[in-house]
Protein backbone atom coordinates (compact mmCIF):
# COMPACT_ATOMS: atom_id res chain seq x y z
CA UNK A 1 0.00 0.00 0.00
CA UNK A 2 1.29 3.45 -0.91
CA UNK A 3 -0.07 6.45 0.93
CA UNK A 4 -0.09 10.10 -0.11
CA UNK A 5 -1.09 12.71 2.45
CA UNK A 6 -2.17 16.19 1.41
CA UNK A 7 -4.13 19.20 2.55
CA UNK A 8 -1.74 20.73 5.03
CA UNK A 9 -1.09 24.42 5.21
CA UNK A 10 -1.08 27.54 7.33
CA UNK A 11 -4.19 28.35 9.33
CA UNK A 12 -5.01 30.74 12.15
CA UNK A 13 -5.82 29.50 15.60
CA UNK A 14 -9.47 28.55 15.83
CA UNK A 15 -9.59 27.68 12.17
CA UNK A 16 -10.21 24.42 10.37
CA UNK A 17 -8.37 22.22 7.94
CA UNK A 18 -9.03 18.89 6.29
CA UNK A 19 -6.24 16.49 5.50
CA UNK A 20 -6.59 13.70 2.99
CA UNK A 21 -4.66 10.50 2.58
CA UNK A 22 -5.02 8.70 -0.73
CA UNK A 23 -4.05 5.04 -0.88
CA UNK A 24 -3.06 2.91 -3.82
CA UNK A 25 -4.19 -0.64 -4.35
CA UNK A 26 -7.46 -2.49 -4.38
CA UNK A 27 -7.48 -3.63 -0.77
CA UNK A 28 -7.76 -0.26 0.95
CA UNK A 29 -10.99 -1.26 2.66
CA UNK A 30 -9.22 -4.07 4.47
CA UNK A 31 -6.80 -1.72 6.24
CA UNK A 32 -7.30 0.22 9.39
CA UNK A 33 -5.97 3.73 9.00
CA UNK A 34 -4.26 5.95 11.50
CA UNK A 35 -3.14 9.54 11.73
CA UNK A 36 -0.03 10.60 13.59
CA UNK A 37 1.82 13.87 13.99
CA UNK A 38 5.29 15.01 14.86
CA UNK A 39 6.04 18.48 16.12
CA UNK A 40 9.54 19.98 15.93
CA UNK A 41 11.77 18.49 18.57
CA UNK A 42 9.14 16.02 19.71
CA UNK A 43 8.44 12.37 19.13
CA UNK A 44 5.76 11.27 16.75
CA UNK A 45 2.43 10.86 18.50
CA UNK A 46 -0.79 9.08 17.73
CA UNK A 47 -3.73 11.30 16.76
CA UNK A 48 -6.50 8.88 15.89
CA UNK A 49 -7.52 5.85 13.90
CA UNK A 50 -10.42 4.36 12.01
CA UNK A 51 -11.19 0.69 11.60
CA UNK A 52 -11.36 -1.14 8.29
CA UNK A 53 -14.68 -2.89 8.46
CA UNK A 54 -16.74 -1.15 11.12
CA UNK A 55 -15.31 2.29 10.56
CA UNK A 56 -15.13 2.76 14.29
CA UNK A 57 -12.88 5.57 15.39
CA UNK A 58 -10.89 6.52 18.41
CA UNK A 59 -8.70 9.46 19.24
CA UNK A 60 -5.95 10.68 21.46
CA UNK A 61 -7.30 12.65 24.41
CA UNK A 62 -5.47 15.76 23.24
CA UNK A 63 -7.56 16.01 20.07
CA UNK A 64 -10.83 14.42 21.10
CA UNK A 65 -13.76 16.60 20.11
CA UNK A 66 -11.76 18.70 17.69
CA UNK A 67 -10.53 16.18 15.13
CA UNK A 68 -12.63 13.72 13.19
CA UNK A 69 -11.45 10.82 11.05
CA UNK A 70 -13.52 9.42 8.25
CA UNK A 71 -12.93 7.24 5.23
CA UNK A 72 -14.32 6.74 1.76
CA UNK A 73 -13.44 3.24 0.63
CA UNK A 74 -14.76 3.91 -2.87
CA UNK A 75 -12.12 6.65 -3.22
CA UNK A 76 -9.40 4.84 -1.29
CA UNK A 77 -9.11 7.90 0.91
CA UNK A 78 -9.08 8.65 4.61
CA UNK A 79 -9.66 12.13 5.97
CA UNK A 80 -8.71 14.04 9.06
CA UNK A 81 -11.04 16.97 9.68
CA UNK A 82 -9.49 19.38 12.14
CA UNK A 83 -11.34 22.22 13.80
CA UNK A 84 -10.70 24.67 16.63
CA UNK A 85 -7.06 24.39 15.80
CA UNK A 86 -4.46 25.48 18.31
CA UNK A 87 -0.83 26.49 17.86
CA UNK A 88 0.16 23.27 19.61
CA UNK A 89 -1.43 21.33 16.75
CA UNK A 90 1.43 22.52 14.55
CA UNK A 91 3.21 19.44 13.25
CA UNK A 92 3.84 17.22 10.29
CA UNK A 93 0.86 14.92 9.98
CA UNK A 94 1.26 11.38 8.72
CA UNK A 95 -1.24 8.78 7.69
CA UNK A 96 -0.55 5.10 8.12
CA UNK A 97 -2.16 1.77 7.35
CA UNK A 98 -2.25 -1.59 9.08
CA UNK A 99 -4.13 -4.83 8.74
CA UNK A 100 -6.43 -5.75 11.54
CA UNK A 101 -8.09 -3.61 14.14
CA UNK A 102 -7.47 0.08 14.48
CA UNK A 103 -4.65 0.74 16.87
CA UNK A 104 -2.30 3.41 18.16
CA UNK A 105 0.73 1.29 17.30
CA UNK A 106 2.20 -1.19 14.81
CA UNK A 107 1.46 0.35 11.46
CA UNK A 108 2.96 -1.24 8.38
CA UNK A 109 2.71 1.51 5.78
CA UNK A 110 3.31 5.25 6.08
CA UNK A 111 2.67 8.30 3.96
CA UNK A 112 5.19 11.07 3.49
CA UNK A 113 3.57 13.62 5.79
CA UNK A 114 1.96 17.00 5.30
CA UNK A 115 2.81 20.13 7.26
CA UNK A 116 0.17 21.86 9.35
CA UNK A 117 1.05 25.21 10.87
CA UNK A 118 -1.33 27.00 13.21
CA UNK A 119 -0.56 30.64 13.89
CA UNK A 120 -1.61 32.38 17.07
Amino acid sequence: VQLQASGGGLVQAGGSLRLSCAASGRTFSSYSMGWFRQAPGKEREFVGAIGSSTGSTYYADSVKGRLTISRDNAKNTVYLQMSSLKPEDTAVYYCAARRGLASAVHYDYWGQGTQVTVSS
